[in-house]
């Protein structure tokens, strides 16, 4: 399918893709883009950008860059054998452009709205956390911060996006200098035993995007133009998928962002917000306190797994069009 699409380059235009469908609001912010401005930022980096590494090791989080990327996979080789459940995250540059057109339902248009963002745009971090059966993390460090190459210069991006990255710690300067080649990453993850395996369980929140990006990199390929081959791609890579946003709507009361379902769930976060280290530790801890509060320690499993929220290929909606 030929995807046409529009460069976001206006707040009306974003005021009108917000009013267009809000589903996705909680996960990505409305996005402006402009370029420049971001590299002056980066610039006036403050001291937590600097200390990033630091806090997350004082966190129990391991920050990996293209010098130590082969034998943290050492590690995470040994823990994925025992840790089988993986939560996960990402950051990225946000959201630069909409497609335009007739779509078959809202859901065939938020997964061409992240399609055609995520073959223009560059994954930033990838969090990995693993977690035992009964949500116990693997001892010393359990959690892994993947930093990939990444250019204010060369590369597109959303303002909003970027500062909110930047006021998080997150250290642009080094992601250009010693980020992670997605390459040598695909290769390392397709045999680390994390992927293609039916016994792994990956733990997520509203996730379309951050699932977008991980195929992307693991294929070396543009995302499928079809929503349903995208779930096919994702079931093989991925067997067994949980969304802790998509659980949700089966927890009453349960609502919000993943800040604010933690709060409600008396979860204390660890480590930066907005980094995808500490992220997907406290997604995994939402899991966990989730199944054990609203789903008696028992998922089922036909009904919740492969579900990502705000994404649904068989789903009976209305045609849609976009402008």
């Amino acid at each position: 399918m030929l995807l046409f699409f529009k460069i976001v380059s206006s707040v009306a235009e974003e005021k009108e893709e917000k009013n267009f469908n809000e589903q996705a609001t909680d996960r990505i912010d409305d996005k402006i883009l402009t370029m420049p401005s971001a590299i002056v930022a980066a610039q006036q980096s403050n001291q937590l950008q600097h200390q990033g590494d630091d806090i997350n090791q004082e966190c129990g989080i391991r920050d990996v860059w293209r010098h130590n990327l082969e034998e943290e996979f050492v590690l995470i080789r040994k823990i994925v054998t025992k840790y089988c459940y993986v939560a996960m995250d990402t950051e990225f540059p946000g959201v630069v452009a909409r497609p335009i057109g007739e779509f078959r339902s809202t859901s065939d248009y938020q997964y061409q709205l992240l399609r055609c963002n995520v073959d223009l745009l560059k994954i930033i971090q990838l969090g990995l956390t693993f977690m035992d059966e009964d949500g116990n993390t693997a001892p010393e460090f359990s959690t892994f911060q993947f930093n990939f190459k990444f250019s204010l210069t060369d590369d597109m991006y959303a303002q909003d996006s970027i500062d909110l990255l930047q006021n998080s710690g997150i250290q642009f300067k080094k992601h250009e200098e010693d980020g992670i080649d997605p390459i040598e990453f695909a290769e390392l993850l397709m045999t680390s035993g994390i992927v293609l395996m039916d016994n792994i369980k990956w733990l997520s929140f509203h996730s379309g995007y951050d699932f977008g990006y991980l195929l992307k990199v693991l294929t070396d390929q543009n995302l499928p133009s079809d929503e349903s081959e995208f779930f096919e791609l994702l079931r093989i890579y991925f067997p067994t998928i949980y969304d802790v946003k998509y659980l949700m709507k089966s927890c009453k009361n349960l609502k919000g962002g993943l800040q604010e379902v933690a709060e409600q769930l008396d979860i204390r976060r660890i480590g930066p917000q907005h980094q995808a280290g500490s992220d997907s530790l406290l997604t995994g801890m939402a899991f966990f306190k989730m199944r054990e509060m609203f789903f008696e320690d028992n998922i089922d499993n036909d009904k919740y797994s492969g579900h990502l929220f705000g994404l649904s290929f068989n789903q009976n909606d209305r045609v849609v069009s976009a402008e």
